[in-house]
């Protein structure tokens, strides 16, 4: 399918697969409740797992996110990239995307050609792996559609070379930790 499948079906608040450069993702606009439950009910996900956002740039993280102190060094050496950065929302964001309690947001730059031509197009994106929760990720469009079939709107076709999931780190102490270890090592 084309970007252009991909907008349309996300502006009309389906959800779509996508390639990044980590594993194949499910995502849907982060500003519809509708869409972004579908995301959760797909995968099994628990109400409580925070969802993060895929972003296209350093300026649109800056935008929706506080990104300074050691958060600038880790944007600046690995977006795009397999780093998703928890940072404090600087915008009002809907209670489903990040950790509501927390009031955090997980922000990642995809290093993707397809994926980064599809956040130019729509803007930032609420994105979780193609997979059942706990499950094996997906790695293309071929597998995503295997598990999920027409529950998902549109598939991006491409394959996702990294096969494994981002690095997350909070950054809201004004420390590292990390929450997830990936490919990147911090």
């Amino acid at each position: 399918m084309t970007i252009e499948e991909a907008v349309a079906a996300i502006r009309r608040g389906e959800v779509v697969g996508l390639p990044t450069d980590t594993v194949y993702g499910i995502g849907a606009d982060p500003m519809s409740e509708e869409a972004v439950t579908r995301l959760f009910e797909l995968k099994g996900r628990p109400d409580h797992k925070p969802i993060g956002l895929l972003i296209g740039s350093l300026q649109q993280a800056e935008v929706i996110g506080e990104i300074s102190g050691v958060a600038v060094g880790l944007a600046a050496a690995h977006w795009p990239g397999a780093l998703t950065l928890v940072v404090i929302p600087k915008v009002i964001l809907a209670d489903w995307v990040g950790d509501a309690q927390r009031q955090t947001v997980g922000l990642r730059v995809p290093d993707h050609p397809v994926t980064l031509e599809l956040l130019a197009a729509v803007g930032p994106l609420a994105v979780t792996s193609a997979n059942v929760s706990g499950g094996e990720e997906s790695l293309s469009h071929e597998e995503a559609r295997a598990l999920f079939g027409d529950r998902v709107s549109v598939y991006v076709e491409g394959r996702s070379p990294g096969g494994q999931s981002s690095t997350v780190v909070d950054v809201t102490g004004g420390e590292v930790v990390v929450l997830r270890q990936g490919p990147v090592r911090v």
